[in-house]
């Protein structure tokens, strides 16, 4: 059984990929989570939980991670909040997560980073929003730059619509909407294939099923 520690699991994308493990016979969740009053979501899916907020140091992370095989960073600070939060969360969080899988010699790492995180597109982007895309940028950068088995997936803009259950993925797609439960299958099924390992790609609503448009990736 593969143990997945779900970084940011209190999230839309996180619960609904929780329930996703959760089902499957591969694959078992623990949900690193904020606030203890948000554990009975996870424990009714038979889920293991963890308190542990991303602002700790990385030493409570890797204490997390240990005796696991993989972790999902699904965490981010919202659209609410301004760049110091976005700094200390999308950036800090994701290096000190990526630093804790180390510690813990977690090898796989699965990482939402978002639709374009290029060093133009900073350039690009509104004021309000090039904090984010920055922050995303150096994140994807450190952990391109460690040895760990990295999958890095960039979400088209993210909605609330229900799963489609099919996507389209490739190194380079054009900008459109995906639902975030549609992410999740996303997620489960980078874990559950090898083949995506080292690889980054962009992902939207589209007509291939998610096994199938995943495992197609070149």
């Amino acid at each position: 059984m593969v143990k997945v520690l779900v970084v940011g699991a209190n999230g839309q994308i996180g619960k609904t990929l929780v329930s996703l493990i959760q089902k499957s016979d591969s694959l078992e969740a623990k949900a690193m989570i904020r606030k203890q009053e948000q554990a009975s979501y996870f424990e009714d899916l038979g889920a293991e939980t963890v308190l542990v907020d991303l602002e700790d140091d990385t030493k409570k992370i890797a204490e997390a991670a240990e005796g696991m095989d993989a972790i999902v960073f699904a965490a981010g600070s919202g659209p609410k909040t301004g760049p110091d939060k976005t700094i200390l969360i999308d950036l800090d969080g994701a290096v000190k997560t990526i630093e804790a899988a180390k510690q813990a010699n977690v090898k796989r790492f699965v990482l939402i980073s978002s639709y374009d995180t290029t060093r133009e597109e900073i350039q690009r982007a509104s004021s309000d929003f090039a904090p984010y895309v920055a922050a995303k940028h150096y994140a994807d950068e450190w952990l391109r730059g460690t040895d760990l088995d990295y999958t890095i997936v960039h979400p088209g803009a993210l909605t609330n619509d229900k799963a489609t259950g099919k996507i389209e993925a490739a190194k380079k797609v054009e900008a459109k909407e995906v639902p975030r439960d549609d992410i999740a299958h996303v997620l489960l099924a980078c874990l559950e294939n090898t083949s995506t390992i080292g690889k980054e790609f962009q992902v939207i609503a589209g007509d291939t099923s998610v096994k199938e448009a995943i495992a197609s990736l070149k």
